[in-house]
């Protein structure tokens, strides 16, 4: 079956929950509004694409190439991003809840993630060097064997990082993040 390439379009309000989005190439499109819940976006190939106050919620997503992709504003809950094509991914986050997602074992250097909410998070061995996380919350996420180097937590809250099982070397918090970094020892900081 030969897969279609779209560029330079615009999808806007598409509900792609029972009817999937055509397989094939996506080039400088802007999603906006989509519903992807629950639904099959396995396989498709975005590059440069942006995808705006859409649901992902709990879609597949394997296979899928994400090269210089941008969300904003979408809800992306239970996500498996370990299952989508490592090769060219470069991807951005601003004000997604990501909460439940899945980051296990990824190459995602020099990412950002802006005001997003990550409840709940798995960054299990994920390579997350140069990343940044302004005002981002991190409640419960995991971080365990993760590559934190240099990473930028300053405006980050609720995160809980064992400095013991992560490599944090020269990653950057704030006076008040460093309780994320004692939690485990139970201390009482005043």
């Amino acid at each position: 079956m030969a897969l279609t390439f779209w560029t330079e379009r615009e999808f806007i309000k598409k509900d792609y929950r029972q009817a999937k989005l055509p397989k094939g190439d996506y080039e400088n499109c802007r999603f906006v509004d989509c519903l992807f819940s629950e639904g099959y976006l396995d396989n498709q190939n975005f590059v440069e694409c942006t995808f705006e106050g859409c649901d992902f919620t709990n879609a597949n997503i394997s296979h899928s190439i994400f090269n210089t992709v941008s969300f904003v504003n979408c809800k992306m809950v239970g996500l498996r991003f370990e299952t989508c094509d490592p090769l060219l991914l470069s991807i951005y986050f601003e004000g997604c809840n990501l909460s439940l997602a899945s980051f296990y074992g990824m190459e995602l250097p020099q990412t950002l993630f802006t005001n997003c909410k990550m409840h709940q998070v798995d960054f299990s061995e994920t390579h997350l060097r140069g990343s940044s996380f302004p005002e981002t919350d991190l409640e419960n996420a995991i971080f365990d064997q993760t590559d934190l180097e240099q990473v930028d937590f300053v405006s980050a809250f609720n995160f809980n990082i064992d400095p013991s099982k992560n490599k944090v070397r020269k990653a950057k918090f704030s006076k008040e993040g460093l309780i994320g970094l004692l939690k485990k020892y139970d201390i009482a900081v005043t």
